[in-house]
């Protein structure tokens, strides 16, 4: 057993339908996928217990819906993959202990549009008024990633500007996408043809290049459109409409498109040519229509047209007092006001017209009508009685209406007199100051008006500013003062205002009460649900917390055990609720506290057990297959205990092992003697599985009293990993699997796979090689980049695969067999760091040893090393760039070896003895641990 509580690690590795995947200069890595293709990225972790895995994204413009919702799996996979869910998709791992475990990798979605190709020419008088120079530009517009390049043909002949003085090919400033211009000069009659824009993205990821072709000829011309109706067209309901967009000029013939703002065309719209026909409109289908012609000749022409569906609402009154005597009531000798306003579209096209007692109104020097009343809202109609007398006293009636129109006139009534006008008198009935209901039930606020003719409806809103009505609106209307409210939540708790509205009854100061809304819910309990393990024979404290509770009196707090009733002295209610008992085999079980008052009945529970935790498997083991005879193998299980010492002590595990749900192996694992620790890694070997078959393993801790939990995990087949003979092989990661070299999970930053071609042109200058080491452009290499972000002393490593011992025997009468590094590096720059070569013996844990170092400025040339090693069981070879004080400092490394056999002291290539196969990509059996150590030497080789 070994201590182990190891913190997550994560990686993030692709499948799917990745065009490439590399590392930028800041050592972020890069998946480009084409636009269309399914996104397959996959976070492998590591950690003990088993990390959670959450994937969450920024940058670039990705689906909102994946930006709300993480996902919680370890592989991510979109279908289809859009141009805007392009950006930094990130892998987080945490199983509690330590930091989380981030890591990103950025997507590049890569997709070319077809260019659009339009024409705009210009005509301008040169030398005064001798000639006039006419002037055509071609504007190819496209959108792609990466950017596009442009290729122009006049007829199946390449455009050239260096060979035809009238043209111009150019890109301009300030556009949307990528543009290339085309201009043509002073027009020449061969200027007349056929002009292709051919773009492409030089066929990434298989994308095949795109084209668009116009004619130019010297009847080409912008369009030019009118309309068959009016700027603003107003209609009434169920009216047919037509709008037709008459093409009037331009060549090549126009497109005609019909769309609205800001919504879409209705469904029932019908496109005919040029004509939208509209069916049977309602007020729905109002808004601005736009028609939109287009030849790619110059701009688009562009007409639209506001469709307006007449409507008419709630026609409502006014009645206001004689404002400069600052009166409430009606009286004899003073001016008095009635309005009538009626929400309509268009507003400004209601006729109101006036009656007394059934006889229209006309202006005279004691009614005045006003069309449209500046001290009212807009579109409202007033009538003005001057110095009232008896005779004024009558029924006025307001009607409304829109000249011509089939929509329903509306008519209000209000009767004027000495008895048939008074002020609103509002009151809360008694005891409805505070109305008090339970959480979920439903509930009346009322405000009446108890005085007043006419009465006014009743608008009800929340003292506090902020907060709204349940409707989500600032005031809700009642006509007779009563607010129901349905299913009562406590956030809808608080004081409600009543107010009498400002209109259907008198305009005077607004008459206002409040009501109390007390929302009584049962108390919030902490916790709702615990999980409590003890030793057996050992005291038990449970706690129900009461947090909140309205009202704030208890009325009951009972315990129950296993459902049945707890016999003991009734507690403080004023205390908080608690239990102790001695925890005994006979008294395992749920416990659950009820607490209760007024409004109801709420519960803690608690499950009291000495039951042990569950184990916890551990899914980092090293190589854990190892095959036996007769085509069985057998799997090295590890786990820990969580918890150990809750719960009494834990004296072994029963284990069993399944195939399709048949139990093929049942025993007990016995500890003898020795208790789990936690965090301590514990071990067991199960034999005799069939190869290639997968199986299921369940595990449950046992204890002197009771047997835990059991819990799962399926236990897979995996080829150990054979090594192939020694050959002559050098790696000159001229292949994007790099010869099975991977990147450190544990370093700041990573080497990137290079050479002369994928160069970054803006790269630093004076470091870095230019070639790889047989000085070819197209030879790969790797290395590491020293430009920001980087800073001194920051590391990148790069990891050899997994080498075995067991395949190879050492020289007679030694037990270890030598093997010679050789490499070639390259490190120019006056920023030049360190560049390591480390030996790392895998056991149960990795042991690193510095094998070979060197720093600073080594000259332009790529240069060849040679290190001794004679490790003591499976080795990898770790190369470690360390960045120097500034970013002249790139560090490079080529054509790598491991051979078996010592080095060879010669200016000789670096195959000499027996190449130790650097590919592979599986992990080898381990060993034992590095106990002694090693020296190496250095041979310095100018190419």
């Amino acid at each position: 057993m070994r201590s182990l509580t190891a913190p997550a690690n994560a990686q993030i590795v692709h499948s799917g339908a990745a065009c490439n995947v590399k590392d930028d200069n800041i050592s972020e890595r890069i998946y480009t996928i084409k636009e269309g293709d399914t996104l397959v990225l996959q976070c492998i972790v590591k950690g003990h217990p088993r990390p959670q895995v959450r994937w969450t994204k920024t940058a670039g413009s990705a689906s909102d819906k994946f930006q709300e919702t993480s996902i919680y799996n370890e592989t991510l996979r979109i279908e289809g993959i859009q141009r805007v869910q392009g950006g930094r998709y990130y892998c987080k791992a945490d199983n509690g202990v330590g930091v989380a475990a981030i890591k990103s990798i950025r997507v590049d979605v890569q997709y070319l549009d077809t260019p659009v190709l339009t024409v705009h020419q210009t005509i301008s008088d040169v030398r005064g008024s001798y000639y006039q120079e006419k002037t055509v530009f071609l504007r190819c517009t496209v959108n792609s990633n990466p950017p596009a390049r442009f290729i122009w043909k006049r007829g199946n002949m390449l455009i050239e500007q260096s060979k035809d003085n009238g043209v111009d090919i150019y890109e301009p400033l300030y556009t949307q996408g990528e543009t290339k211009v085309l201009k043509l000069k002073n027009l020449r009659p061969k200027d007349f043809a056929d002009y292709t824009c051919q773009v492409s993205v030089r066929n990434v990821c298989n994308i095949e290049d795109m084209s668009v072709t116009f004619r130019l000829t010297n009847a080409t011309s912008p369009p030019m459109i009118r309309l068959s109706v009016n700027d603003t067209v107003v209609v009434d309901p169920g009216q047919d409409v037509l709008l037709t967009c008459e093409v009037t000029a331009g060549f090549p013939l126009p497109t005609v498109t019909w769309s609205r703002y800001p919504s879409p065309l209705p469904l029932s719209a019908q496109v005919r040519g040029p004509t939208l026909i509209l069916r049977a409109v309602t007020p729905a289908d109002a808004g601005f229509y736009n028609c939109t012609a287009v030849n790619n000749v110059g701009n688009p022409a562009r007409k639209n047209a506001n469709l307006v569906v007449r409507t008419m609402g709630n026609l409502t009154f006014q009645i206001t007092p004689d404002s400069n005597k600052d009166s409430e009531t009606i009286q004899m000798g003073r001016d008095l006001k009635l309005s009538c306003h009626v929400d309509a579209t268009p507003q400004d096209k209601v006729n109101y017209t006036w009656y007394k007692n059934g006889a229209p109104v006309f202006n005279s020097d004691s009614l005045i009508l006003l069309r449209s009343d500046p001290d009212m809202a807009p579109g409202t109609s007033s009538l003005e009685i001057v110095d009232m007398k008896f005779r004024d006293l009558a029924t006025y009636s307001c009607v409304a209406n829109f000249p011509g129109s089939r929509v329903p006139e509306l008519r209000v009534d209000v009767n004027i007199s000495q008895n048939s006008v008074s002020p609103p008198v509002l009151s809360v009935p008694p005891g409805g100051q505070v109305v008090s209901v339970r959480e979920g039930g439903n509930v009346e606020l009322v405000c009446l008006v108890v005085d007043g003719k006419p009465r006014p409806p009743i608008l009800w809103s929340r003292t506090e500013k902020d907060l709204l009505m349940p409707s989500g609106t600032t005031t809700m209307e009642t006509p007779d003062g009563r607010l129901r409210l349905k299913s009562v939540s406590r956030d809808m708790m608080g004081v409600y205002r009543c107010q009498t509205a400002p209109y259907n009854g008198l305009n005077i100061k607004r008459r206002e009460a409040q009501v109390q809304l007390n929302v009584q819910y049962p108390p919030i309990l902490d916790p709702v649900f615990q999980d409590t393990r003890s030793r057996n024979y050992q005291m038990v404290t449970l706690r129900c917390t009461v947090m909140r509770t309205n009202p704030p009196r208890l009325t009951d707090v009972r315990w129950f055990r296993n459902g049945d009733f707890i016999r003991m002295p009734m507690p403080d209610l004023k205390e908080t609720p608690e239990l102790k008992f001695k925890l005994e085999p006979t008294n395992n079980g749920s416990y659950e506290c009820r607490v209760s008052n007024s409004a109801g009945t709420s519960t803690c529970t608690f499950n009291v057990s000495a039951q042990p935790y569950n184990a916890e498997f551990y899914f980092d083991t090293p190589n854990p297959v190892r095959i036996l005879k007769g085509n069985n193998y057998s799997y090295n299980l590890q786990w820990t205990q969580k918890d150990p010492e809750a719960t009494d002590r834990i004296i072994g595990y029963w284990i069993n092992v399944r195939k399709n749900k048949q139990n093929l192996l049942s025993k007990q694992i016995d500890l003898k003697g020795k208790e789990p620790e936690k965090g301590v890694l514990i071990s067991y070997t199960i034999s005799d599985l069939r190869i290639p078959l997968s199986y299921e393993v369940r595990l449950a801790p046992i204890t002197t009293y009771s047997t835990g939990d059991y819990v799962s995990r399926i236990i897979q087949y995996s080829e150990p990993y054979t090594y192939p003979r020694p050959s002559d092989h050098v790696c000159g990661f001229e292949d994007d699997r790099i010869c099975g070299f991977s990147q450190s999970r544990s370093d700041v930053f990573d080497w990137t796979r290079q050479n002369h071609l994928t160069q970054n042109p803006k790269r630093s200058a004076n470091t870095g090689p230019e070639t790889d080491r047989s000085g070819t452009k197209e030879g790969y290499y790797m290395y590491i980049e020293a430009s920001r972000p980087r800073v001194e002393g920051d590391k990148a490593r790069l990891l050899s695969p997994l080498f075995n011992l067991t395949s190879v025997r050492g020289p007679k009468g030694s037990s270890r067999i030598p093997y010679c590094v050789s490499f070639y590096y390259h490190m120019k720059g006056k920023h030049i760091g360190t560049l390591n070569v480390l030996l790392r013996v895998r056991g149960i844990a990795a042991v690193d040893t510095v094998v070979w170092s060197i720093s600073g400025h080594q000259g332009p040339d790529w240069k060849k090393a040679f290190c001794d090693i004679s490790p003591s069981g499976p080795f990898q070879i770790v190369f470690e760039g360390i960045r120097g004080p500034s970013f002249e400092g790139d560090i490079a490394i080529d054509d790598v070896s491991i051979t078996i056999g010592k080095c060879k002291q010669e200016n000789t290539v670096a195959s000499a003895g027996k190449t130790v196969l650097i590919g592979g990509s599986h992990p080898l059996p381990l060993a034992s641990w590095l106990t002694f150590g090693l020296s190496c030497f250095m041979l310095l080789l100018y190419r």
